[in-house]
C-alpha cells in the first residue's frame, strides 16, 4: 500500500467530516487507508466514525475510552498502517486539488527526504505559518513568559519562529507543523515515531529533530496546498490548562536533548508563565494583545 493518513480527532466532528470528504473526493487514483484515532470524544464523533466504518472499508476506527493525546493517538494507529508512506493529518485540515498526489511524487522522488511538510492555507487563502526552527532555550524563556506578543522581533523568536521565510520556495528546514507531516514507514523503523511521554505539543519537533540526526532530510514543499483551520481542539482548553501542558511537553524536549546546565532557566520561567496564564485567564484586555500578534505565531 502507498500511503496511510492518520488522523487523531477530539471533539471537531463537523471539521472531521469535511477533512474525510475532501481526502475522498481528492485522494482518487491513490492506493491509500485511513485511520482515525477518536481521543473520547463527546461530540457525536464516534457515532459519526462508526457509522462511516460501516460503509468505508479503507476507513479504520479506534475508539479510545480516555483522551490519550496526541503523541500516544498516533502511535495506536502506526502499528497497524500498511502505506509506504505515513501521512499525519490534522482533523481541521482538508485536502485541495491534487495534494495527496504530489505529496506521494514528491517523497518518491526525494529518496533523501524523511519528513515532507506542504503549504497550509487559511481562510485568506495566504500561507500559515508552519515552518519554524528548532526551540532554543532563550526562545522558549521568551515564550513562557509572553514576551512574543510584546517583543516579537528580537532576534530569538525571529530565529525560531522564522517570520521572512519564503512559502512560495521548497526548501530543506528544521521542522514542519504537524498537521500535515509526512514521512516514511522506513524511517519510523530506523529512527522510532512519536514520543509517547509528549501529551500535546513538542512531539512532531522531537520527531524532526531524530530524523535529521539520523541522516535523513526534512523538506517543506509549496506545490501541495492544504486548507488548515487552525487549532481548533487545543482552542477547547482554558490558557492555564494549555500553559501547564505546553511547559511540560517543553521540559521533557529540553531534557531530552539538552543538559540541566542549558535549559536550567526554562525551570525558573516555568511557574511565572503559569501566573501571567491565568492572569490572561482573568483580564480579558490581555486576550486583545494576543490577537493582535496570533497571526504571526498560530
Amino acid at each position: 500500500m502507498t500511503l496511510s493518513i492518520i488522523i487523531v480527532n477530539w471533539n471537531v466532528k463537523p471539521l472531521l467530516e469535511r477533512c474525510l470528504s475532501s481526502i475522498y473526493r481528492y485522494g482518487k487514483g491513490l492506493d491509500y487507508e485511513i485511520w482515525v484515532v477518536d481521543n473520547n470524544s463527546k461530540d457525536g464523533s464516534r457515532e459519526y466514525l462508526q457509522s462511516m466504518a460501516g460503509r468505508k472499508k479503507d476507513l479504520h476506527v479506534i475508539l479510545n475510552k480516555e483522551n490519550r493525546g496526541f503523541a500516544k493517538a498516533n502511535c495506536q494507529a502506526t502499528k497497524q498502517a500498511k502505506g509506504n508512506l505515513i501521512l499525519l493529518l490534522n482533523p481541521d485540515a482538508e485536502i485541495l486539488d491534487n495534494a495527496l498526489q504530489k505529496m506521494v511524487k514528491f517523497m518518491q522522488e526525494h529518496k533523501d527526504c524523511g519528513i515532507a511538510g506542504c503549504r497550509l492555507i487559511g481562510a485568506e487563502k495566504d500561507p500559515q505559518p508552519s515552518i519554524r526552527n528548532f526551540p532554543t532555550v532563550a526562545s522558549q524563556v521568551m515564550i513562557l513568559l509572553k514576551l512574543q506578543y510584546l517583543f516579537p522581533q528580537v532576534r530569538p523568536l525571529r530565529n525560531y519562529f522564522l517570520y521572512d521565510f519564503d512559502y512560495t520556495k521548497q526548501a530543506e528546514v528544521e521542522q514542519v507543523m504537524g498537521a500535515f507531516l509526512m514521512t516514511r514507514k522506513k524511517v519510523l523503523e530506523k529512527v522510532g515515531f512519536l514520543d509517547k511521554n509528549f501529551f500535546l505539543w513538542f512531539e512532531e519537533i522531537d520527531f524532526c529533530k531524530r530524523v535529521k540526526e539520523a541522516g535523513w532530510k526534512v523538506i517543506y514543499n509549496p506545490d501541495a496546498r492544504v486548507f488548515h483551520h487552525g487549532s481548533q481542539s487545543f482552542c477547547q482548553l482554558l490558557s492555564l490548562a494549555k500553559q501547564r501542558i505546553y511547559n511540560e511537553s517543553a521540559l521533557y524536549y529540553f531534557k531530552k536533548h539538552f543538559s540541566y546546565q542549558n535549559y536550567w532557566p526554562l525551570v525558573v520561567a516555568r511557574p511565572i508563565s503559569l501566573v501571567l496564564s491565568y492572569l490572561s485567564q482573568v483580564f480579558p484586555f490581555t486576550q486583545k494583545i494576543k490577537a493582535r500578534r496570533r497571526s504571526r505565531f498560530c
